[in-house]
């Protein structure tokens, strides 16, 4: 294992966000604060509690975890797309480092991006409603996972974009909106029986839902569900980007 080289590629990936901290760090924050204000004392005013957990800590979970999932994405993405912009792919291709390593480096930077500010969301809502953590330890456990996983999914966004048109496509187009119907402002149980279904094809409401079990012991579906989906998605990202590097698809031309 060529930690010499994961290390480098860690350690730019993370002196780029402090070098935009604004964009990178307070922005997603100021975002999640004003969903936060805007859901809580409009929604808030009419729906006081869901199972017994007021409006306000209710959708905390949800919102930590649309703000990981688009950050992830987001970091991951540009990440490995800035190289292949301007070319020094290549001789991150030629050096004596592995596709396992060039993923790690990458993705373990965008992952621990994407979990700071996580934790920052957390801290922040914890001074604006009571919030309750049951399981610490499944909360962090989904947190992480959310974070890698959503990290590979983006780095391959990276590597199939051919523009910045296209980096925005998916997130903008697809997983934001599967985040706001999976579940992040209300439970899944309050829609009629026909949308309940169609809800439960939507991958987001088992991340939502696994993590809101680790602070309020409410759920959507089980916990196993929850991450056994998780842990199908993470393997076929992992699969996908295997074939990426082995093929040279999008990185050879």
């Amino acid at each position: 294992m060529n930690w010499r080289a994961i290390t480098a590629i860690y350690t730019f990936e993370m002196a780029r966000t402090r070098r935009t901290l604004a964009q990178s760090i307070v922005a997603p924050v100021i975002s999640t604060a004003l969903y936060f204000v805007v859901f809580g004392s409009a929604i808030g005013s009419r729906i006081t509690e869901i199972e017994g957990v007021s409006y306000g800590s209710f959708i905390v979970p949800g919102l930590i975890m649309l703000s990981v999932l688009t950050q992830s994405i987001a970091n991951a993405s540009f990440g490995i797309y800035f190289p292949k912009f301007t070319g020094t792919i290549y001789e991150l291709l030629s050096a004596p480092i592995s596709f396992f390593e060039i993923v790690l480096g990458y993705v373990g930077a965008a992952a621990t991006k994407s979990i700071i500010l996580g934790s920052i969301i957390l801290a922040t809502a914890g001074l604006i409603v009571p919030l309750q953590i049951a399981h610490p330890f499944w909360m962090a456990l989904f947190l992480v996972l959310t974070a890698v996983t959503f990290s590979l999914f983006g780095f391959i966004i990276g590597i199939w974009a051919d523009g910045f048109e296209k980096l925005q496509i998916v997130p903008l187009l697809i997983i934001t909106p599967l985040a706001f119907l999976g579940g992040s402002f209300y439970s899944i149980s309050m829609l009629p029986p026909f949308w309940q279904k169609i809800s439960f094809l939507n991958p987001v409401v088992y991340l939502i839902s696994g993590f809101r079990w680790s602070f309020y012991e409410i759920a959507d579906v089980s916990l196993g569900l929850s991450l056994g989906m998780i842990c199908v998605f993470l393997a076929i990202c992992m699969g996908i980007i295997w074939w990426i590097f082995k093929t040279g698809y999008q990185l050879k031309s």
